[in-house]
């Protein structure tokens, strides 16, 4: 019989805690956790899931679609409308790769720190 576990939180590394977390917040709504710090930061969702970041020196971002870095993590992200989404997490400092593996249900994108995550449309 499985464990009774639920998730509570993801963190991802990168070189500056309270800059990804801003961009994040930006681009969600999400509120800032008020111990955020250089070293580690966080976004409160209101189910209780917590969204963290954590410095890591000498990060090294992933290289999206190359597999010989790993990626790390990625988060999926529904929105009503991938190309408005798109477009404002583009202003918010987000980039977009190349390779799109299927671009009319989903957009990949990276995030200031150099993770992947994409945004689905919503179902």
């Amino acid at each position: 019989m499985p464990l009774q576990m639920k998730a509570c939180a993801i963190t991802l590394d990168c070189p500056d805690p309270l800059a990804l977390a801003a961009f994040y917040q930006q681009a969600t709504g999400l509120e800032l956790h008020p111990k955020s710090d250089a070293e580690f930061a966080g976004l409160n969702c209101a189910d209780g899931f917590f969204i963290g970041f954590q410095r890591v020196d000498d990060y090294r971002a992933p290289r999206w679609p190359d597999q010989s870095g790993p990626q790390q993590l990625h988060i999926d992200f529904e929105v009503d409308d991938l190309a408005e989404a798109e477009t404002r997490l583009l202003e918010l400092g987000a980039s977009k790769p190349g390779h799109q593996p299927d671009e009319a249900r989903f957009r990949v994108l990276i995030d200031p720190a150099g993770h992947p995550f994409c945004l689905v449309r919503s179902r």
